[in-house]
C-alpha cells in the first residue's frame, strides 16, 4: 500500500509526525519513505511493506496529512500501474521530460573513439534540433579481445563537447560501480555542462548488485534494457530492484531477443512489448533498432531494415529511440555495420516525425470511440 501526501506536507510539520506515529505502531508494517522532487514542490510517498490487505484505504485516507491512497499488486509494487493509481508516468531531468506520452531520440555513437568523431556527432545533433545523444565509454564485450571502450579517459571531452553543443543528456553505459564515481568526477571537473543517464546493458539486466547500486543513487536517470535471454517478467523485476533501491526515474529498454529466429538480423525485434511494459508499469519504454536489426539492409522499397523498425516502435508508442550513428561506420571500433550515416540522420528524424505523427492520430481516434 502507497500513502500519497498533500504536497505542502513536510518532514518537519506536526501532521506528518502525527501521522508516522501512527503507522509506526501497526503491526508487522515496515514504511519506507520515498520523496520525488520536482521543480516547483516535493511529494512525499509513504509505502507499507507487509501484509496491509486488513488495512481500509478509507481509514488510511482519513489520516493527517493524506492525499490518495493506492493498493499495489505483488508484481512490480514500486514501478507497477496498479488499480486506481493516478500518480504521473513521466520525470523531468536536465530540462527534458521523459514519460509515456513523450518521445526523446538518443541518436549517437556506440562506442566513442576519437574527439573528432564526437564533436562531428554532436554537431549534427544540434544542426537537427536534438539536445540527446548516446555515447558509449565502457562497452563490455562478447570477446575478451575485442575494443572495451576508453572508459574515464574520454569523459571530459565528451562532457565538454555536450556543453558546446547544447546536448542536455547522454546516454552511458556502465559495467561496474566505480564508474559512476568517474561520471561524477569527470562532470564536475568539466563544470557540469551536460546531464548523463545511466544505461544498464542486457548482459547486466540481472546483475543485482550493480541494479541496486545505481538504484541507491537518484542523481542520474537510469535506462535499463531487456535481457537478451529472459523473460519479460524477469527483466521488469530487475526495473523494480532500481526502484525499491530509491532510484524511480527508470526508462524500460527493448533492444530484441538472442535467438536464431530473428535472422538474417541480429535479434528478434520485440517492439510489440512496447503498449504491454506502459500497460503493466508506468515506465517511459525506449526502444534499441540498431541493436535489434545489426545491419544496414534495405527493403525492396529502398527504406533501410533499421527505419523500418523503428517505426514499428514508435507506432507502438515507443518514448525513447537509442539508434546508432557514425561519422564513417567503416572506421567505427564497435558496431560499424548497423550505424546509420550523419547525413541520414534528417530522414530519420523526418521519418519518426511522420510515424509519431499517425501513432497520435490512431491513440485520438481510439479515445473518441471509447468515449461514445
Amino acid at each position: 500500500m502507497i500513502l500519497i501526501l498533500k504536497p505542502h506536507i513536510k518532514p518537519d510539520s506536526r501532521q506528518y509526525q502525527q501521522l508516522t506515529e501512527h503507522l509506526a505502531r501497526l503491526q508487522n508494517i515496515e514504511l519506507r519513505i520515498h520523496q520525488e522532487k520536482g521543480v516547483e514542490q516535493t511529494l512525499t510517498e509513504i509505502y507499507l511493506i507487509g501484509n496491509t490487505a486488513a488495512l481500509s484505504i478509507e481509514d488510511m485516507r482519513s489520516l493527517p496529512g493524506v492525499e490518495n491512497v493506492v493498493r499495489v499488486s505483488e508484481e512490480y509494487r514500486v514501478l507497477g500501474r496498479h488499480k486506481d493509481d493516478n500518480r504521473a508516468a513521466f520525470f523531468d531531468y536536465q530540462g527534458v521530460r521523459f514519460g509515456q506520452d513523450t518521445l526523446n531520440i538518443f541518436a549517437g555513437l556506440c562506442a566513442v573513439d576519437s574527439p573528432g568523431n564526437v564533436e562531428k556527432m554532436m554537431r549534427a545533433l544540434r544542426d537537427n534540433g536534438q539536445v540527446c545523444t548516446r555515447m558509449g565509454a565502457y562497452k563490455p564485450r562478447t570477446s575478451p579481445y575485442s575494443f572495451q571502450g576508453h572508459g574515464k579517459n574520454c569523459l571530459p571531452f565528451v562532457f565538454e563537447l555536450a556543453g558546446k553543443y547544447e546536448i542536455k543528456v547522454i546516454a552511458m553505459e556502465i559495467t561496474h560501480e566505480s564508474h559512476l564515481n568517474e561520471i561524477r568526477e569527470a562532470l564536475e571537473k568539466t563544470g557540469n555542462p551536460t546531464g548523463v543517464m545511466l544505461q544498464i546493458g542486457t548482459r547486466n539486466t540481472q546483475n543485482f548488485e550493480l541494479l541496486k547500486s545505481v538504484g541507491r543513487q537518484q542523481e542520474f536517470p537510469v535506462l535499463l534494457k531487456r535481457g537478451f535471454g529472459i523473460t519479460l517478467d524477469e527483466s521488469l523485476n530487475a526495473a523494480e530492484y532500481l526502484a525499491s533501491e530509491g532510484n524511480r526515474k527508470v526508462v524500460f529498454g527493448l533492444r530484441g531477443m538472442k535467438t536464431s529466429i530473428g535472422d538474417p538480423h541480429r535479434n528478434f525485434v520485440d517492439f510489440a512489448h512496447v503498449p504491454v511494459v506502459k500497460r503493466l508499469t508506468r515506465m517511459p519504454v525506449c526502444i534499441d533498432p540498431s541493436h535489434s536489426v545489426g545491419m544496414r539492409s534495405r527493403g525492396s522499397e529502398g527504406i533501410l531494415d533499421i527505419m523500418h523498425v523503428t517505426a514499428q516502435g514508435v507506432i507502438a508508442g515507443a518514448n525513447m529511440i537509442l539508434v546508432d550513428f557514425h561519422p564513417e561506420p567503416t572506421k567505427a571500433l564497435v558496431d560499424g555495420p548497423q550505424a546509420l550515416l550523419l547525413k541520414e540522420l534528417s530522414q530519420f528524424l523526418e521519418d519518426v516525425k511522420i510515424v509519431r505523427a499517425a501513432y497520435e492520430q490512431r491513440v485520438l481516434r481510439f479515445q473518441n470511440v471509447l468515449s461514445e
